[in-house]
This record gives C-alpha cells, sequence and structure tokens, in this order.
C-alpha cells in the first residue's frame, strides 16, 4: 500500500491507482476537477477525425514479422470477410489512429480492443454465468476515451453489417455514451469496495430486460453458454486411441507441432504454475497432462502461437483444457509506453484481474523454454458465450451495445475514481453526439481500408489461405 501522497504505476497526467491524499479522493472536488477538463479538452473535440498520412497495409506487415508466418494468410482471409471483420484485426491500426486524436490525459487500466464481440459470458468461480469483458491481449493503461471510441465504431460497422438505417446506427452507437456516462454517475455512489465488487450476472440483464422477445433471445444465448463446458470440449476436441486420449488434429485450425513435446509442455507448465496461488497449485496437480497441439482462435490473433493443454483428472470424462495464447506487446505500447511488466503474460494478466470483476481462477503466465516468448494461460470454453450480431434487431443492438458500456465503465472505475470520469463527461449527450460523430467517420475509414486491403490481395499483394 502507498504512502499518503504517494502515487503508483505511472500512467499519465492522472495514475491507474488512485492517490492517497484524502482530499484528493473529495468526490465533489474529483468531480469539479473533471468538468474543468472540459477547457482543456472540450468534449467536441471526440468528434474529430482526419485520417491524415498513414499506411494501414504497413501496420499489418509489421505485426506479421513477429508471428508464425504459416499462419499469417489465414488471419488475412479471416480480416477479408467483411469490414468489421477487418477492424476486428486491426486493433493496431486503430491505436495509431486514436493516438491522433483529442484525450483528457486521464488514463485508466484500457482494453485496449474494445470492440463489440469482445465482451462476453463466462463462469465465475462460483459457477455464476457472468458478463465482462473477455479479452485483453491488448491491456494497458492508456486513455478511458479510446475504449470508448473503439467500441462506439464497432457499433456503427456491426449497424452497417445488419443493413440499419443512418438513424438506428447513431441510436445504438449514442447509447454506448450515455450509458458508459450513467453507470459512472452510479458508481460514484457507491463506496470503493462496492465498486470493486460491482459485477453483471445472467440474473441481473434478465431482470433489466424489458422486451419479452430480447428475455427469450437473452435466455438462449446463456443456455448455450451453459453448455459450453471443458467437457464437451473434450469430447470434441479429443479421442481415444490405442487406449490413449489425444487431440484430434483439425489441420489448420488444430494440429500437432512436431517440435513440441510433453517434456517441453511439462516445463511450461510449471512455470505456469509458480504463478498461480497455493490452492490453484494443488488443484493443478489433481490432472494428468495427456497431449498439447497448437489450436488458431480469433481473427486479430491469428499467428500468434497459441496451444491448447488437455489434462485428465480421475474421473472418466473428468477433463482439464487450458488455452495458451502468445502474448506479445500491446498495440497501444507505442503511443502510451511500455508495460511496467517485462513478461507480456504477466501484462495481460495483471490488467485482466485489475478490469474483470471476477477471474478465471487457472488465470496465470509462463514463457517458452528459451524466453523468447511470453503466454497466458486460461480455460478454454469454461462456459464461454457471445451473442451472434448477424440476427440482432436495432432494438437488439442498443441493448447490447448499452449493456457493453455500462461493462466497460465499471471496468475502468476499478482502476480509476469515476467521479472524475463522471464529472467530464457529465449527462452525456453531448459526448454522446461527438463519439457518435467519430464512430461513423471512423466506420467509413475502416471500409476504405478493407477495400484497400482486398485490393491488395487481388494483386497478389497480400496472401490468403482457404479455410476450411
Amino acid at each position: 500500500m502507498a504512502a499518503k501522497g504517494e502515487r503508483v504505476e505511472d500512467a499519465g497526467e492522472h495514475r491507474v491507482a488512485a492517490i492517497t491524499d484524502p482530499s484528493a479522493r473529495d468526490r465533489v472536488g474529483m468531480r469539479e476537477e473533471g468538468r474543468a477538463l472540459r477547457e482543456r479538452a472540450p468534449l467536441d473535440a471526440h468528434g474529430e477525425w482526419s485520417p491524415g498520412s498513414r499506411d494501414p497495409l504497413a501496420i499489418l506487415k509489421q505485426q506479421a514479422t513477429t508471428r508464425v508466418p504459416e499462419l499469417v494468410p489465414l488471419r488475412h482471409t479471416r480480416m477479408a470477410v467483411d469490414s468489421f471483420a477487418f477492424y476486428r484485426g486491426g486493433a493496431a491500426i486503430m491505436a495509431a489512429d486514436l493516438a491522433a486524436t483529442a484525450t483528457t490525459g486521464v488514463n485508466v487500466q484500457a482494453c485496449g480492443d474494445a470492440h463489440l464481440l469482445n465482451f462476453g459470458l463466462y463462469a465465475s468461480p462460483e459457477r455464476r454465468l457472468v458478463f465482462d469483458v473477455n479479452d485483453f491481449d491488448e491491456t494497458l493503461p492508456g486513455p478511458w476515451e479510446w475504449d470508448l471510441k473503439r467500441l462506439a465504431a464497432s457499433v456503427v460497422l456491426a449497424g452497417r453489417a445488419l443493413g440499419l438505417s443512418t438513424e438506428q446506427r447513431q441510436r445504438a452507437s449514442d447509447t454506448v455514451t450515455l450509458a458508459y456516462a450513467e453507470h459512472l454517475h452510479e458508481l460514484v455512489e457507491l463506496s470503493t469496495l462496492d465498486v470493486w465488487y460491482s459485477g453483471i450476472d445472467a440474473e441481473q440483464i434478465m431482470a433489466a430486460l424489458d422486451s419479452k422477445r430480447i428475455r427469450r433471445g437473452a435466455d438462449r444465448v446463456f443456455r448455450r453458454a451453459r453448455r459450453r463446458t471443458g467437457e464437451r470440449a473434450f469430447q470434441k476436441l479429443t479421442e481415444v486411441r490405442d487406449g490413449h486420449r489425444v487431440i484430434v488434429d483439425q489441420p489448420p485450425v488444430v494440429v500437432h507441432v512436431a517440435e513440441l513435446g510433453l517434456p517441453d509442455v511439462l516445463r511450461f507448465m510449471l512455470g505456469y504454475a509458480e504463478t498461480l496461488p497455493g490452492d490453484r497449485v494443488h488443484l493443478l496437480h489433481q490432472f494428468d497432462l495427456v497431449d498439447a497441439a497448437s489450436k488458431v482462435v480469433g481473427v486479430g490473433s491469428v499467428g500468434t502461437r497459441c496451444l491448447i493443454v488437455v489434462g485428465e483428472g480421475r474421473a472418466e470424462l473428468d477433463p482439464l483444457i487450458l488455452q495458451v495464447k502468445e502474448a506479445e506487446a500491446s498495440v497501444l505500447a507505442p503511443y502510451v509506453g511500455d508495460s511496467v511488466y517485462e513478461h507480456q503474460g504477466q501484462r495481460v494478466v495483471e490488467g485482466q484481474r485489475l478490469m474483470q470483476a471476477t477471474s478465471d481462477p487457472f488465470l496465470g503466465w509462463s514463457a517458452s523454454p528459451e524466453g523468447h516468448h511470453f503466454f497466458y494461460v486460461r480455460q478454454l470454453r469454461d462456459m464461454k458465450g457471445g451473442v451472434e450480431y448477424e440476427r440482432m434487431t436495432p432494438q437488439d443492438l442498443a441493448v447490447y451495445s448499452g449493456l457493453c458500456a455500462t461493462t466497460l465503465a465499471r471496468a475502468h472505475a476499478r482502476s480509476l475514481d469515476p467521479a472524475l470520469l463522471a464529472g467530464y463527461c457529465g449527462k452525456g449527450r453531448k459526448l454522446a453526439a461527438a463519439v457518435t460523430r467519430f464512430a461513423e467517420a471512423y466506420a467509413d475509414q475502416a471500409e476504405r481500408d478493407h477495400r484497400m486491403f482486398t485490393a491488395a490481395i487481388a494483386a497478389g499483394a497480400v496472401e490468403t489461405m482457404p479455410e476450411e
């Protein structure tokens, strides 16, 4: 714990950790400080977007230099599907673009990739189905506005993919900022511990929905998530051969790597176990490691080194399936500074634990034997689920966008007193108009970038890979 007046972890003009001086904790004063920030960073300024000089393809090419070369074409294939898929895979592009936009100078523990589909359901250690931010590959202390703008722009792109009118899209995008600001004001009224413990679970979501049709849709999503268990994944991903449980190859997505033997995986797992609390280490030791294989995930992560590690417990169909994901430097780092953690897997885990109301009990990190690659570890498919935005109505999109924004506000409030941001945002209407203006302009930019990308593919300048 810091001494009185001491600040911890430098994250810009306003630090990620709260100031311990009691006078600085006065929420009336913090609100006023937030309002005063509007003089330096007017609310309207958040609506501005000018592309300037930029080369999105060069950014993707640079990212590819650290990835598995054989998988980079698969990443390109997935990003080429449509402008929203390109946007999802282009977090590094948007980070570079956001660095040129107006900010308040106030940093939080940022997600770094807060688009619409990086929120979802998963099981808490108490086996409750909870809703939260669920992707932290890019997390780093950074401007809170960048997360808000990335979320809003993703809502506009999703609305365009759904064929919604400009008015319908803008209503959903406005909901992002309005819900974010409203929840900040709600959090200001809570104690520090109540803010820390607050979260959203499936029951709260159902209680808040006022449409029977939306409640039915939400219930279907919840039921589907509850079925996505480790046992089901175990049955789908493995089979018994010669009396031994093995992972089934499904190239190019799931393949055994010749140079990756079980002794290497065991050494990796020993390093990982050192990052877990003692009770989780004891639990981990109840499982015998039986196999490991490379498994491609997502859109933006394709090409990073990702594995699944399968363990068996004492009973039949008693599995533990862990996902091992490579963690590179955050896409925000060139613009906000390097992480205080040299180990990028630790950066992801510490950021996730700070932002999430409750985290995977098996969340930890380790490095490759030679120490050249960093990884973080979590369970695979532990009731993880999300929405299918392609089936949303205009009302669905607005409701879901508001839910994501509420979640983002709570995640940000765990690393910074919400009174400061509540004072700056006010009721949110003026800021919402600006952020939506930015979101529409940036969605135009994403569509232009996607056309440039597909043209480069057609010209043979960008390689792709057919995906079964």
